[in-house]
């Protein structure tokens, strides 16, 4: 009995060590072609976020040249409003000045 056990068992462990590395083969085949797919996923996300990050470069320039031309619209605005105040205010004192 011990002798067709020494002989049966090593056969029986060496075809579940085959099998074994033949399932671990086809996980790791499994695995690289994953692998691959998510590559290719990775790859066209970054071709889409670059030409993303050239729109939001476009969009960032526009805005701080509308930014500077409305900058430079609202002081213009500014300073003839306030001329046009010191104007009337100049107006008034000599309308008083005259007056008096």
């Amino acid at each position: 009995m011990i002798e067709m056990l020494n002989g049966v068992l090593p056969t029986v462990i060496y075809s579940l060590l085959v099998i074994l590395i033949i399932l671990l083969i086809v996980i790791c085949i499994k695995v690289l072609i994953a692998m691959k797919k998510v590559e290719n996923i990775i790859t066209d996300v970054e071709e889409k976020i670059s030409i993303l990050n050239k729109v939001f470069g476009i969009v960032d320039l526009v805005t701080d040249k509308l930014a500077i031309v409305t900058e430079s619209v609202s002081d213009t605005l500014l300073s003839f409003i306030k001329n046009f105040i010191k104007n009337r205010k100049k107006r008034k004192e000599l309308q008083e000045s005259e007056e008096e």
